[in-house]
């Protein structure tokens, strides 16, 4: 992980910028179809920062609720994917790595729901791998 005290970005049109304060709790890449769907990709790489150190300093990121419990931001401008919240995780904010100015800053420590990786696509790495999520004891 970086030992930059502050990561920079905003969505593809440049109408929304944020900035995540402090080091990321994570950095993953995550397979799952939700989040395939929501970027319309087969991956997507997040890093989980702390709420409070998380600013939006241009436009506005809307929001939905793409499940219950859960919330989807993205610029409502030009429909980048910016971040993901659990509400029964208040305090951590979830960004998406491609939408800092800088995402070799960040690179993934692990893979998440790997149950639902597309079978075309082929990642060769020695990361972690894990079924679902990291926490979950039936995952790896």
């Amino acid at each position: 992980m970086t030992a930059t005290s502050s990561h920079i970005g905003g969505c593809l049109c440049g109408a929304v910028r944020y900035r995540a304060d402090g080091p990321p709790r994570s950095v993953v890449y995550c397979h799952c179809r939700m989040c395939q769907r929501a970027a319309g990709a087969p991956v997507v790489p997040w890093a989980t920062f702390a709420a409070a150190g998380f600013t939006v300093s241009a436009g506005d990121i809307a929001e939905f609720a793409s499940s219950p419990g859960a919330r989807r931001g993205f610029c409502k401008r030009c429909g980048t994917p910016l971040i993901f919240r659990e509400i029964a995780e208040p305090d951590w904010i979830d960004i998406t790595v491609a939408s800092f100015d800088d995402p070799a800053a960040l690179p993934p420590q692990d893979h998440i729901w790997t149950e639902s990786s597309v079978p075309w696509l082929r990642i060769d790495d020695d990361l972690p791998r894990y079924r679902r999520r990291r926490s979950d004891p039936s995952s790896a």
